[in-house]
């Protein structure tokens, strides 16, 4: 769910969305197959866990097909998406009663993962654990600055925030974490 690069690929993808807005399905089907890689590999970025992240894929797959009709082009089409997968997770989240990570192979895409030592995915379940733990939206705020790369202008467009309060949170995260840190005698390293 990259910013949408180039006027072409941006025009192609309105007039695959305005179609899909009108009932066609199979502009619907292009649009989210040209989508569903972004949302699988957000999804797992979420919660780590291959197989929460095919359920929470295929429910914003669902919700897609549902809400394509609100999308308004007042922004990004990604930015867009990139709040409906994270309300997509938080929903399933809720539904499951889960706020454990069972396991966590890395927030790059499964596929291109390399061998990880066990140091380091404990290492990411603490920080996960960690981040659910912390205020509301702090999570998302890291994934999409930390885990996707955005800016911190694009993730304040996607959660619907000012700049200033996805810095703040940012800033906030390392504190708590650093702190965490401290109390636990280096037990776990923290660098984001």
């Amino acid at each position: 769910m990259s910013p949408d690069d180039n006027s072409r690929g941006t025009e192609d993808r309105i007039s695959l969305i305005s179609a899909a807005q009108s009932g066609d399905d199979q502009a619907f089907g292009q649009l989210l197959e040209s989508c569903y890689d972004n949302i699988y590999r957000f999804a797992y970025r979420w919660c780590g866990n291959k197989a929460d992240a095919e359920d929470i894929t295929q429910q914003a797959c669902i919700k897609l097909a549902q809400s394509i009709g609100q999308f308004r082009f007042e922004a990004a089409f990604s930015s867009w998406l990139y709040r409906l997968v994270i309300n997509c997770a938080k929903d399933w989240y809720k539904s499951q009663n889960r706020h454990q990570h069972d396991s966590i192979d890395d927030w790059i895409e499964p596929e291109r993962a390399p061998d990880r030592s066990a140091e380091n995915s404990i290492y990411l379940q603490q920080l996960l654990r960690r981040l659910d733990q912390m205020a509301e939206g702090f999570k998302e705020t890291a994934l999409l600055v930390h885990g996707e790369g955005l800016s911190h202008a694009e993730a304040a467009a996607i959660l619907q925030l000012k700049e200033s309060t996805v810095s703040w949170r940012l800033h906030d995260i390392r504190k708590q974490l650093q702190l965490l840190q401290q109390q636990s005698d280096g037990g776990w390293e923290f660098s984001l």
